[in-house]
């Protein structure tokens, strides 16, 4: 009887904590806003691909490199390496996020051409997509 507890009590240990760990991993990727809303941490390098379609389906796709600095649920992502449109440094995107994803993005052709957009992140904050639904989709995929 008394081994009967004692492997019970192990298993119900090993659950706590094997919960406790998938919980705190689920965690890292938000931060808590000074309003207390949630909002994904999106910070760091992501691998990028531009995908173009429709009428601009000739000018291909390419890979592409962006770091992602978020202040608060403001973030500007800059390209990391030179593409065939536009130099290493320039913005790529910029945007503000709320609880259920984005309140608004713009992908950055030139400093100049700002492109109003629809963004969409995984559950797990690892993938987001930003499509102008004409003819530039971007996909960015955490490193």
């Amino acid at each position: 009887m008394v081994k009967k507890i004692f492997l019970v009590l192990i298993c119900l240990i090993g659950l706590i904590i094997f919960v406790s760990t998938l919980h705190g991993q689920g965690s890292k990727k938000t931060i808590t806003l000074p309003s207390g809303e949630v909002v994904f941490d999106l910070n760091g390098e992501w691998e990028a691909l531009y995908e173009f379609y429709g009428l601009r389906s000739d000018w291909g796709s390419y890979p592409q490199i962006v770091k992602i600095t978020q202040e608060g649920s403001s973030l500007i992502g800059v390209r990391m390496m030179d593409d065939p449109y536009n130099p290493k440094g320039w913005e790529a995107i910029r945007g503000e996020l709320d609880k259920s994803g984005f309140k608004n993005v713009q992908m950055i052709a030139a400093p100049t051409h700002q492109i109003d957009s629809k963004g969409t992140i995984s559950s797990d904050g690892n993938k987001i997509i930003i499509d102008n639904g004409e003819y530039l989709r971007l996909t960015l995929t955490r490193k």
